[in-house]
């Protein structure tokens, strides 16, 4: 099919359609003009108007392929005249396989009579970017249905195409910035998302003390600024700068100190006179912008509540469109969304900082010096989105060389479980004073958590947050008898690895939670071999959303049966093969290998309720003193014993027993059938008795008084070595 008016250009056939519109003629025939438009003439030259002046870039194609039309906008956007193209292959005059394909889909249109619409980004001839193009491709159609030619057009929907993309970056930057409470990686997610699809290079800056939770200053930012690379990507070759991490004082000529200073995006050219100076100083900076081409930069300020935490700088090459204003809008609007998810990481960083501070300043920085157990530790805090736990344990030593050995677990996550924990391990600390056995300390603790929870209920809190609870094992083992007794509030049971390799879970009680009460707590007494380990726990270290608690268990015995040859060896092993790949909570460890003490190290008597015994008693206590090798210390102890012999025969009740324990102290133990406890008191000038208790308090180390089932036990701590006490016992010579 040829051209319908040869040597004509579409523009020249507008005119003559418009011409013969304004030069109809006059007459009587004129009273009807609408029926004289309505001609098949005047049709065409409406059609002809239509093709010449529609926004769209269109061509015509006959049935072989050749191009029989063509408006001035495809010409233009094409970069070939009219005259070149009639009634030639598209492929003749455009070669390359985009204009091979358009050919194909004029084919497909011939043979199938089917519209195809097909959307390119691409660069056409008049054009030195790549544009989004629309391209559409319909058949013209006889009267009897038959396909004669194609018709093509090409819209330019570029401005549309890059709303699309900056939704859709906006969209995706909801989802995928911010997904972790990590200022870094908050950062990293930023530039993940805009290069290469916004930018070809882009550098976060932070504020040094945005990384540890500091609250910047209000501004403005001026003069040499502190600040921290922490993110980085290119769609390039090589960072041209340090890799982030690294620290840099920014001096004011820098093109985004503008940012810190005005809170304001800055567009530059890499020629504008402030980067050239800056570039200047820089020799990395200026060979990265001649190697890979840089020519804009948009440096956009990390701002949130009012609050400047960084800079970020986006950069393009010669290959990508300059940034332009709706470019510093987006730029404006991602850096935000991530601003704030930046602050909120720095928020959290900082109560987490605070609140690891706390805890690890409450749980014991070492362990202390004892002969019961050997003992080792770890402590695991949650991972950085749950927060800190009130994880804590502790090894404190009692009287009688014998050891408490302690682990709980507060409900919940933060400061305010960090708080509660240090409360709680204080009051363990307190309570064994009085050396209460497992099951009564677990009942007063039990009663403290009840008082927390009513205390935090009469604050200002969340209902959610007035309820206090934890979990907490506590046991004492005595190296003399190897017995151990122990009792839980909830908590998971100990494991016991015995000499002979065989692990088990000590059957335990459970008992409820702290702070829930209602039933007593039950304690359980076991005989251990010497080297036995005790392995405590929290639930932490056994649990998972992945794995029932079981498995857990079953993995830690497992790490437990490995023997190691220390135990921090063992702890390292236990936390790399029992701790769960996602870690739910807080986790420690507390594992102890029980001492025994040879039955040379100590002695002991029955005692008559005679005052005739006392003088006996104290030859017996030199004679064994003399036996270890500690008659330096042979004055004092009869002394101490003589004292407390004498006070259980007036005013205690049988049977007595006298008891030496030669340890890290020399230990002396006293034990009658009385519960009344004695009161140190100091005496007056006149009173006749009330010095003994005060010469023994003078004369030792620590003294103090536990409750036995049949009655009490006053102890005494004093140096195996001798000590100079006759200043002491002069003051009370003069007393008497």
């Amino acid at each position: 099919m040829g051209p319908r008016h040869p040597g004509k250009t579409s523009r020249e056939l507008g005119r003559e359609t418009m011409d013969a519109h304004t030069s109809s003629g006059g007459g009587e025939e004129e009273t009807d003009p609408p029926v004289a438009m309505a001609g098949a003439a005047d049709d065409a030259g409406f059609l002809d108007l239509a093709f010449t002046q529609s926004g769209f870039a269109m061509s015509i194609h006959d049935s072989d392929l050749r191009i029989v039309r063509v408006n001035d906008l495809m010409c233009r956007r094409i970069n070939v005249s009219e005259d070149e193209l009639r009634g030639r292959l598209l492929t003749d005059v455009l070669p390359g396989p985009f204009w091979r394909l358009m050919e194909q889909h004029v084919r497909h249109v011939l043979d199938t009579g089917e519209s195809v619409h097909e959307e390119y980004y691409r660069r056409v001839p008049s054009q030195t970017r790549e544009r989004n193009w629309s391209v559409f491709l319909f058949p013209l159609k006889d009267e009897e249905g038959r396909t004669q030619a194609v018709g093509v057009g090409l819209l330019d929907r570029t401005e549309q195409y890059r709303a699309r993309q900056r939704l859709t970056m906006l969209s995706e930057a909801s989802a995928r910035i911010g997904t972790t409470l990590d200022v870094t990686r908050t950062a990293q997610e930023l530039a993940d998302l805009v290069v290469p699809r916004f930018a070809d290079l882009i550098l976060v800056d932070m504020l040094e003390g945005v990384l540890v939770g500091d609250e910047p200053g209000p501004g403005p930012l001026t003069g040499r600024i502190a600040l921290r690379s922490v993110a980085y990507r290119a769609a390039f070759g090589t960072e041209p700068e340090a890799r982030p991490g690294g620290l840099d004082l920014r001096p004011e000529p820098w093109p985004p100190a503008r940012c810190l200073a005005t809170g304001k995006a800055v567009l530059m050219s890499v020629d504008d006179p402030e980067v050239v100076e800056a570039t200047s100083r820089n020799p990395a900076w200026a060979e990265a912008i001649e190697r890979y081409r840089l020519r804009s930069v948009l440096s956009v300020p990390i701002r949130a509540r009012g609050v400047t935490l960084g800079v970020a700088a986006f950069v393009r090459g010669e290959a990508a469109e300059p940034f332009e204003q709706d470019d510093v809008l987006l730029g404006e609007e991602l850096t935000a969304r991530a601003a704030v998810s930046i602050d909120n990481a720095r928020r959290y960083t900082r109560e987490r900082t605070t609140a690891l501070a706390l805890q690890r300043s409450l749980l014991p920085h070492g362990l202390p010096e004892q002969s019961a157990v050997e003992a080792a530790t770890r402590y695991l805090p949650a991972r950085s989105n749950l927060g800190v736990g009130g994880d804590w344990f502790d090894v404190i030593p009692l009287s009688s060389a014998r050891v408490a050995l302690v682990v709980g677990d507060v409900v919940g996550h933060g400061i305010r479980a960090s708080a509660t924990m240090g409360r709680l391990r204080t009051a363990v600390r307190t309570l064994v004073d009085v050396d209460p056995s497992p099951d009564e300390l677990l009942t007063r603790l039990d009663d403290l958590v009840s008082r927390f929870s009513a205390e935090e209920a009469t604050g200002d809190h969340d209902e959610a947050e007035d309820q206090v609870g934890a979990t907490c094992l506590y046991a004492v083992y005595d190296p003399i008898s190897r017995r151990c007794t122990l009792a839980r509030a909830g908590h998971p049971p100990p494991a016991l690895l015995t000499p002979d390799g065989s692990v088990d879970f000590l059957d335990l009680p459970v008992g409820l939670p702290l702070g829930v009460g209602a039933l007593p707590y039950e304690s359980t007494e076991v005989e251990l071999p010497e080297g036995s380990i005790l392995a405590f726990y929290t639930d932490g270290l056994v649990e998972s959303r992945d794995h029932d608690p079981d498995t857990g268990l079953e993995r830690l015995r497992q790490a437990l049966s490995r023997r190691s040859a220390s135990l921090d060896e063992t702890c390292d092993g236990v936390f790399k093969a029992a701790l769960p790949d996602f870690p739910v909570d807080d986790a420690a460890l507390l594992i102890a290998r029980t001492n025994a003490l040879s039955e040379d190290q100590y002695a002991s008597w029955e005692l008559p309720a005679t005052p005739a015994v006392v003088a006996e008693t104290r030859d017996q206590v030199s004679e064994r003193l003399a036996r270890w090798g500690l008659d330096e210390a042979a004055y004092v102890t009869e002394l101490i014993v003589s004292e407390l012999v004498t006070n259980a025969i007036r005013y205690a009740s049988g049977p007595i027993q006298l008891r030496l324990i030669r340890d890290r102290t020399l230990i002396c133990e006293v034990s009658d059938g009385s519960s009344t406890a004695p009161h140190l008191r100091r005496a007056r000038l006149l009173d006749e008795g009330g010095r003994g208790l005060l010469l023994v308090a003078q004369l030792t180390q620590r003294w103090g008084t536990r409750q036995t089932p049949h009655g009490k036990t006053i102890w005494t701590e004093q140096p195996l070595t001798g000590a100079d006490f006759s200043g002491i016992l002069d003051q009370f010579d003069d007393l008497e």
